[in-house]
């Protein structure tokens, strides 16, 4: 699986329990954005979204990925000192799809273009770069 995608206004990478402060932040500012994304379908994140709890969700994120059984991955910017958003690529579970991609931009982002520049890259990555055929992007597609 990738493990590196650098280009000129992003760095994607495995998330590791040593972004978490990064990713708490990119998260808290994006509650209400993340909440109504997917709050409904996997609950997650809430208002009550602590760092105690942030820990805990890299440190899982992290292992799923060395378990090869999902891969989440941090965008940050390039230099590093500020995390953009992430990506998750995971088996689906309809018959349908040999994949499931979620992914944002923190809400909170200056430049609304990220967004957009990042939804473009990621779609042809996963189509490019790993062994699928048919991906399903919940929340983006209007058949997810």
């Amino acid at each position: 699986m990738p493990t590196l995608v650098a280009g000129p206004r992003f760095r994607i990478r495995p998330i590791a329990i040593h972004d978490v402060v990064k990713d708490y932040d990119a998260v808290r500012g994006s509650l209400e954005q993340l909440e109504g994304r997917f709050g409904p379908e996997w609950g997650w994140p809430d208002g009550r979204f602590t760092f105690e709890q942030a820990l805990i969700d890299v440190a899982w994120l992290q292992k799923e990925g060395q378990l090869r059984r999902s891969f989440s991955y941090a965008v940050m910017t390039p230099d590093e000192e500020r995390q953009l958003g992430r990506i998750h690529v995971a088996p689906s579970d309809s018959p349908s799809a040999d994949a499931v991609v979620v992914f944002w931009v923190r809400a909170d982002e200056e430049d609304p273009s990220i967004e957009k520049e990042l939804e473009e890259f990621v779609r042809e990555w996963v189509t490019t770069a790993w062994p699928f055929e048919t991906v399903r992007f919940p929340g983006r597609d209007l058949m997810s």
